[in-house]
């Protein structure tokens, strides 16, 4: 049995393929995108495969919870303070839209329809970005997945979901870099805690 010519048809073809994707991926403005697949790392967060990931100076994380309906997961850039004040500095002041992480955009991955704050969410993934301020927040979700993360433009925000405001709360000791993390409340409550600075956000979120 002459297996020679199935085998060099596939040969022949896994080489088009990567052919074909390294002319894509080489021409200008083209979205080069990649998953995560090293040791510890998630391997379902896409990220923009012109940036290095083991070059960042803001890694590229995620955090999620298992739900009776499936997986809740956000994926986000997590910059660090570095002896700087960075919510309400320079870097991200007060007022002004922020990305909520770094790079990419802060994506969430929803399994069923959800209440994120008071925003009826029926599909995702959605993006989200906020205004930061010393006395509340406004979180915005929007439908727009594709941009770069502060590329927050007015076609971005056409596509917006809606908004909701949060208090922020102090924290006693300093958080480094910037964490997100599910809380499992029960009974389809799963509010998304973001820590910052000296800043401590809930975000409620259930699950009908």
């Amino acid at each position: 049995m002459n297996l020679s010519k199935p085998i060099s048809a596939v040969a022949g073809l896994a080489l088009a393929v990567v052919a074909s994707l390294s002319t894509v991926l080489a021409q200008p403005g083209a979205a080069a995108v990649g998953v995560m697949g090293g040791v510890g790392e998630d391997p379902s967060c896409p990220f923009n495969a012109r940036m290095a990931l083991d070059e960042r100076a803001s890694p590229l994380d995620s955090a999620q919870v298992q739900t009776p309906a499936g997986l809740l997961k956000v994926c986000y850039g997590a910059p660090s303070l570095r002896g700087r004040v960075m919510l309400g500095g320079e870097a991200v002041p007060f007022g002004e839209l922020w990305r909520f992480g770094a790079n990419e955009p802060t994506i969430l991955y929803i399994p069923a329809p959800l209440l994120l704050g008071d925003v009826r969410i029926s599909n995702g993934p959605v993006v989200l970005y906020a205004i930061p301020g010393a006395e509340n927040w406004q979180i915005f979700v929007t439908a727009s997945t594709d941009h770069w993360g502060n590329q927050i433009s007015p076609e971005v925000r056409a596509e917006e979901i809606g908004s909701f405001r949060v208090t922020p709360s102090r924290l006693d000791a300093e958080v480094e870099r910037l964490t997100f993390a599910f809380e499992d409340r029960g009974n389809g409550n799963y509010p998304l805690v973001v820590t910052w600075q000296d800043v401590r956000l809930e975000l409620p979120l259930r699950i009908p």
